[in-house]
């Protein structure tokens, strides 16, 4: 009866384990087919001339104590030919502003947070405000631009029709802690997202990154601005939804070697970051973020605490380890240190766990300012926003392109 039980036990066993090796075959087979349709069909920006009929185009950038950030990405700002290079001091304890204008920017003061705004969407609606383009190209100050970027952002967005153009800027300057999960918005939006799902007609089916936000004016104003997503911590994608829903079109384009980006210096940073993004990025749902966070020990890290007897555990293992080096072919980054990122495949999920803590607690805290997590209160804003602006006598006198 013992020995009976326990091949029974051993039966289970092992169809719980072929239940699982499946079931991750499954998760990389859509991820690969994902990543070979975008490798097809995702557009990347590419140099050369200017379009013909060139907007006026106003570079934005909203910089909170980047003084040290500054000298190295803004004198490749200054150079694009832009009509006007805008940058919002918001509320910056590093001599920001002073930095900005000894490199030849105009320097905007910006005011005090008012009740109900979070941070970044306040200082953008400010800069949205005073631009004077056609084109309303918003920014980060960690995002270098190379000679040529502003055309070929430009080439983009009229070549697409978008009124809205989003970058992926290529990551760059990476330290070894910055790698860890730094790189994995490439991996998200590359190897979950196919590009002809996110140019369907369905506002969920949409990403956006923040770093480089490209708007046509019209379309930004029909929306009021940055005062739609006052209230999101992930107000980048949000915006996007809400102009979709809106029936305007939102593209999504690789920087390539026209626009990179050092955004997280270090591994603190990158769990900080992750953190206020996460519970955004799972639709503001702690079940699905726990579930995320639980599915990929399943798949990435659990296939090395087992033995891999057969080709396909070992097939899952092989996988694990080369996705995100597939992913840097992609974008461009193909230096070794990029090529091994993917050996830490097995360990991101473990890595990805802190971040997954921050965003589960009711506050997070980004830049020096605390943030509540209230998804249902911040949806209710934005619905309420929104509808306000596309209110008639609200887009009547929206300006034209």
């Amino acid at each position: 009866m013992a020995e009976g039980g326990v091949r029974g036990t051993e039966r289970r066993w092992r169809r719980l384990r072929a239940l699982h090796t499946g079931a991750v075959l499954g998760f990389f087979a859509f991820k690969a087919a994902t990543l070979l349709v975008n490798v097809q069909r995702f557009p990347r920006l590419r140099g050369g001339a200017a379009p013909p009929r060139l907007p006026r185009v106003s570079l934005l950038v909203p910089a909170r104590n980047e003084a040290h950030t500054l000298p190295r990405t803004l004198p490749g700002l200054l150079v694009q030919g832009a009509d006007e290079v805008l940058v919002l001091d918001d509320g910056s304890a590093d001599g920001t502003a002073g930095v900005a204008r000894e490199l030849g920017a105009q320097v905007l003061e910006g005011r005090p947070l008012p009740p109900g705004w979070y941070g970044k969407p306040w200082a953008c609606q400010q800069l949205g405000e005073a631009a004077r383009g056609d084109v309303l190209v918003f920014t980060d100050a960690d995002v270098s631009w190379y000679p040529g970027a502003l055309n070929a952002v430009l080439h983009r967005l009229e070549r697409s029709g978008a009124d809205l153009l989003t970058v992926l800027p290529r990551p760059e300057r990476l330290t070894p802690g910055a790698r860890l999960l730094t790189p994995l918005v490439d991996v998200v939006v590359l190897s979950f997202l196919p590009y002809p799902f996110l140019q369907s007609r369905l506002p969920l089916a949409t990403t956006a990154n923040g770093q480089v936000m490209a708007f046509c004016r019209e379309a930004y104003g029909a929306l009021g601005g940055y005062g739609a997503v006052r209230a999101e911590l992930l107000e980048d994608t949000v915006f996007a939804r809400h102009l979709k829903r809106a029936g305007h079109r939102v593209e999504q384009a690789l920087g390539q070697g026209q626009i990179g980006v050092t955004m997280y210096p270090s591994y603190r940073e990158s769990v900080a970051g992750f953190g206020k993004n996460a519970l955004g990025v799972h639709l503001d749902s702690r079940v699905l973020l726990v579930a995320s966070a639980v599915w990929h020990l399943l798949a990435y890290t659990l296939p090395w605490l087992l033995p891999a007897r057969s080709p396909a555990q070992r097939a899952v293992r092989f996988l694990t380890l080369t996705e995100r080096t597939a992913v840097n072919l992609l974008t461009g980054r193909r230096q070794p240190a990029d090529w091994l990122e993917g050996l830490f495949g097995p360990l991101t999920p473990l890595f990805a766990l802190p971040a997954y803590g921050l965003a589960l607690g009711r506050r997070v805290e980004w830049k020096g300012r605390v943030y509540e997590q209230r998804p249902a209160s911040r949806q209710k804003a934005s619905r309420e926003a929104v509808k306000g602006a596309l209110r008639p006598e609200n887009t009547a006198s929206a300006p034209r392109r």
